[in-house]
């Protein structure tokens, strides 16, 4: 395994000319490699100084050296450093010894309080960089030797980058260590019996991948079903895990019990619970407190339900204090033929109505009815004939704003620790189409202002009543944003999140690659044909680069849909800008739907307009 260590004194020789094996392999020529020497020698006493550090393979072999320089806050915009060697060996190029002495740079200047890590680089590295996700400002471009950059060679360009530490809440959720990930989302699912939720929970088990970003930091992943062999090395590669990762997949096929099927399992079981690392859940069940050791405590998920949360809500808005919040009416129809009522009378005076089943996930068991909808369908009573059976809520329609592509569904995520202390995560926007969360976006500027502080502080007073309440763990408010700029809470999940994958990302990201990212998860991306297993790890490795080009990161986080007979992915894309973020969406989106088209013959269309041509000569109807 590669890793990197501090230089030694003794190795500035040889260092020395590493770098300039490195400088040479782009062609510069012999005069200019002696103009530059200077400024490519490593002394003894630069090692400590220039904070020198080494790559090595797995052989303990000197692959890489790079170098941390201090500068003086000259700007006043805080404490700076200068990326001032990153150099590979010829031989060992595009083997991931870079990546790991840039990252290692990041983390190390973000420990030191460095806030702007300059890089001047050579052209020939300049895509590299770009990658690594430093970010190319326009300076006067200078020279290696200092002269003003002309047309000759050695031309560098500058980029910055802005490392952080990762944020508190990181530290708060696992230690800011490695944790255990498992992934029980059928598991969560069942306990709650809603006649919405697919039986055989394919669709949750498709959804637990999204276990490989439970926290920043895996150490191992447990995983329902089987995953592609290239998919954890990819997203590994992209987020900067070490291969110590271990996978446990193929556990439960059908069904929804994962924690369970484990503690069937001893040896696998003391090997997951025994390592000292928290395990981190989907959300809590009674099985993963027997396999976790925790005492199994039901109510701590009665908040759950979209009545109890409904009223929860209603107790922290009579205490005043949230004049951004407004709380929609809801009723509880004990019976279909209560909910009859409620919504033909709703739909007489010209309303619109949601429907909501008690436990529904993802907007499964939620349905918006328009007046003109129910009169379509032949009235409330065949509306609801087509609902899944179990007790309903009905609940007063929320318009949204009248802005087009204004946000309109928001959330805000949180967590509970052991000791009962509140953590807010952040707030971020989510994609919903006719009550289904399709995917989500966060990072700055996602919430809009006017939304920011209204959203935070009814999550963070959301998280005080569950603390109080005696949970402990993930949990969001999701809003509805109405035409007058305030917020509506619809509901709480006491689970993880779609939203909460992504800012686990982009704290990952900001990590490795500096402060600053926006990330979208999306759901549900569309292939154009089922691949097998090599050419879906293909296609992905074709779309990280197609992204890494525009300035991006692309992550596959549900590979298995692959492998449905309507295949499809779920991704996370991240960016700097939202014109970047949503180039890549389109970028992925466009070449995913695209794969089928390996499968027609080269001269397909060739044949299909000569046999058109054909029938039409011949008189036949072409359609």
């Amino acid at each position: 395994m590669a890793k990197v260590r501090a230089a030694r004194a003794d190795e500035a020789r040889a260092l020395t000319e590493l770098v300039r094996r490195s400088k040479a392999h782009w062609g510069y020529g012999s005069a200019f490699l002696a103009a530059v020497a200077p400024e490519l020698r490593i002394d003894a006493a630069d090692v400590t100084a220039r904070r020198i550090v080494v790559a090595e393979d797995a052989q303990g072999v000197v692959r890489g050296v790079a170098s941390l320089e201090l500068e003086l806050d000259l700007e006043g915009d805080g404490p700076r450093a200068r990326l001032g060697l990153l150099f590979v060996e010829p031989s060992a190029l595009g083997r991931g010894f870079g990546r790991l002495l840039y990252r290692d740079a990041v983390r190390r200047a973000a420990g030191l309080g460095v806030r702007k890590l300059l890089i001047d680089s050579d052209p020939h590295a300049a895509g590299f960089y770009r990658a690594m996700g430093a970010v190319a400002v326009p300076v006067a471009a200078v020279l290696a030797d200092g002269r003003p950059a002309g047309a000759g060679p050695g031309e560098l360009v500058r980029f910055e980058a802005a490392p952080v530490p990762p944020p508190a809440w990181v530290r708060a959720w696992t230690g800011g260590g490695p944790a255990v990930h498992v992934g029980n989302v059928a598991e969560f699912n069942a306990q709650f019996a809603d006649a919405s939720l697919d039986r055989e929970q394919r669709a949750a088990h498709h959804y637990a991948c999204l276990a490989a970003f439970y926290s920043p930091y895996p150490a191992a992943l447990v995983l329902p079903r089987t995953v592609p062999s290239g998919w954890i090395g990819l997203v590994g590669r992209q987020l900067g895990w070490g291969p110590e990762v271990e996978v446990y997949d193929g556990l439960v096929e059908r069904g929804p019990g994962l924690s369970d099927v484990v503690r069937a399992r001893p040896a696998l079981a003391g090997r997951l619970a025994g390592a000292g690392l928290p395990l981190v859940p989907w959300g809590l069940t009674e099985p993963f407190g027997r396999l976790a050791g925790r005492p199994w405590r039901p109510r701590e998920l009665r908040y759950e339900s979209k009545a109890a949360a409904h009223a929860l809500f209603g107790r922290i808005l009579a205490a005043g204090g949230h004049p951004g919040i407004v709380l929609p009416e809801q009723w509880r129809a004990a019976t279909r033929r209560a909910a009859v009522r409620l919504l033909a009378a709703r739909a007489g005076a010209g309303e619109s109505t949601v429907l909501k089943s008690e436990h529904g996930v993802g907007g499964s068991g939620t349905t918006v009815v328009s007046p003109a909808q129910v009169r379509g369908a032949g009235g409330a009573r065949a509306v609801l004939r087509r609902l899944p059976r179990g007790p309903l809520l009905v609940e007063e329609y929320v318009h949204g704003p009248a802005e087009p592509g204004a946000p309109r569904d928001l959330t805000y995520d949180g967590f509970v620790d052991d000791a009962g202390r509140v953590h807010r995560v952040g707030g971020a926007v989510m994609d919903v189409e006719d009550g289904g969360y399709r995917g989500a976006t966060v990072g700055p500027g996602v919430v809009p202002q006017w939304a920011q502080r209204p959203l935070l502080d009814f999550g963070d007073a959301v998280g005080r009543e569950l603390a109080a309440a005696g949970y402990r763990g993930w949990f969001d408010v999701d809003f509805v944003a109405d035409g007058a700029g305030r917020l509506a809470p619809t509901e709480t999940n006491l689970r993880l999140t779609g939203p909460s994958v992504a800012f686990m990302v982009a704290a990952r990201l900001d990590e490795l690659r500096g402060t600053g990212h926006l990330v979208r998860i999306a759901d549900r991306v569309e292939l154009g044909a089922r691949l097998p297993e090599a050419q879906l790890d293909e296609l992905c490795e074709e779309l990280a680069r197609g992204c890494a080009e525009l300035g991006a990161v692309f992550v596959p986080a549900i590979p298995t849909g692959a492998f449905e007979p309507a295949p499809w992915l779920g991704v996370l894309v991240a960016a700097y800008s939202g014109e970047v973020l949503d180039a890549a969406e389109a970028l992925v989106r466009a070449r995913a739907l695209a794969v089928g088209a390996m499968f027609d013959p080269p001269d397909q269309d060739q044949e299909r307009a000569q046999s058109s041509k054909s029938k039409t000569e011949a008189g036949l109807r072409v359609t």
